[in-house]
């Protein structure tokens, strides 16, 4: 079965689209807010021409998503798969951001549910990089059952190198997890 890093994903709480040119207004006005950025390697991303350059990568990494919130079709953020290994079983899931109004609600745990989900349809490994002062989403991946496995200097498309962490989950952790709170 072809792996297709970018198909349509859909729950009750949030729907993934394929990321489209058309969609950078919509998606800027979610990551022009300061605050999303903090604690993310990369702080100057809020800026027009930075977020640009960040667009740009997503569409051509052909695994990004646009995400709406099911219920009112607001735009959440986005998230993308990337760095598909068939060697080592592996993908990527990463470039996550959400609007403020999201965090501390169930969305980004859907998010991430839809998209494991899927990928452990494919392979046995999902990993994510995590930038190492951001505590927030290191603390939300941890709370999935993600263990911190590596560290790496990352290169995001057309930024400087910044150290990341890298979380790991595999199929029989996801599963055994998923099946032990039902």
């Amino acid at each position: 079965m072809k792996f297709d890093i970018q198909p349509t994903l859909e729950n009750e709480t949030v729907k993934l689209v394929p990321l489209a040119k058309d969609d950078f207004e919509l998606l800027f006005n979610v990551a022009s807010d300061p605050l999303i950025w903090e604690q993310h390697p990369n702080k100057n991303r809020y800026q027009r021409e930075v977020f640009k350059n960040f667009f740009e990568g997503a569409l051509e990494s052909k695994g990004a998503f646009i995400i709406y919130e099911q219920t009112t079709n607001k735009v959440v953020g986005s998230s993308r798969y990337y760095d598909y290994d068939p060697i080592t079983n592996s993908i990527f899931v990463g470039y996550t951001f959400i609007a403020r109004e999201f965090w501390g609600t169930q969305v980004n745990a859907a998010i991430k549910k839809l998209m494991f989900d899927y990928a452990f349809e494919h392979v046995e490994k999902v990993l994510l990089h995590i930038g190492a002062t951001n505590f927030r989403s290191q603390k939300a991946i941890e709370k999935m059952g993600a263990k911190k496995v590596d560290e790496q200097e990352v290169a995001y498309y057309g930024e400087p190198n910044r150290l990341n962490f890298v979380y790991q989950v595999t199929n029989d952790e996801w599963y055994k997890r998923a099946t032990a709170t039902q």
